[in-house]
């Protein structure tokens, strides 16, 4: 078990290992014997719990480590000798900002793909205007999670690499650039409160 543990590589794969035991158990649980394996593979249902188990789990990441930098980085960064914080600007940060950044690329982008397959990505993007309002809700959570992304993408990476030195910039662009990125990091977790109100609440109508 710790040559398991030991190695993040191999913990992660022992873990989609047991999921997809617990995904074989729980289809032969409830497919009848008369009714084949492929069967469940082949419908649309499956493929769009896996689609949104790969969402949830992307936005995991994302928000994970949008609340790590807004909740532990961010507000103890003043609290760190000088002499140490190179290591958060050269090591922790820059490895951060990696899967932070392709955690909301994988989530918007099982997202929209879920949402395609489910028939309503036009309708949600569109806020319900089309289908009487049924999609309202979940496209509100959907274009709160757009901005999201363009921001991690579009504003948040591109200002950290200058603030963190990752390309080449004035010495005096540097801080400018670090608070962009820290305010618009902000409005994301701003925006993720809603976005996941819209998200949960559309699964769980009362």
């Amino acid at each position: 078990m710790a040559g398991i543990l030991s190695n993040l590589r191999n913990t992660i794969i022992a873990g989609f290992l047991l999921a997809l035991a617990l995904c074989i158990f729980y289809i032969y649980g409830q497919y009848s014997a008369s009714e084949h394996f492929a069967d469940a593979l082949g419908s649309q249902a499956f493929w769009a719990f896996v689609l949104r188990w790969a969402h949830v789990l992307c936005g995991i990441m994302w928000i994970g480590l949008l609340y790590y930098f807004n909740f532990v980085q961010i507000p103890n960064m003043p609290n760190i000798p000088d002499e140490q914080k190179p290591a958060i600007g050269k090591v922790i940060a820059p490895a951060a900002l990696w899967w932070f950044r392709w955690g909301a690329m994988g989530t918007i982008g099982f997202g929209i793909v879920l949402a395609a397959l489910n028939g309503y990505l036009i309708e949600a993007y569109l806020l319900g205007f089309t289908d009487g309002g049924a999609s309202t809700i979940i496209g509100i959570g959907m274009w709160l999670g757009t901005i999201m992304w363009f921001n991690v993408w579009f504003i948040i990476w591109p200002n950290q690499k200058v603030a963190l030195g990752i390309v080449d910039a004035p010495a005096e662009d540097k801080p400018k650039a670090a608070r962009t990125a820290m305010l618009f990091s902000r409005t994301n977790t701003l925006l993720s409160i809603p976005m996941l109100f819209a998200m949960v609440i559309n699964q769980n109508a009362f």
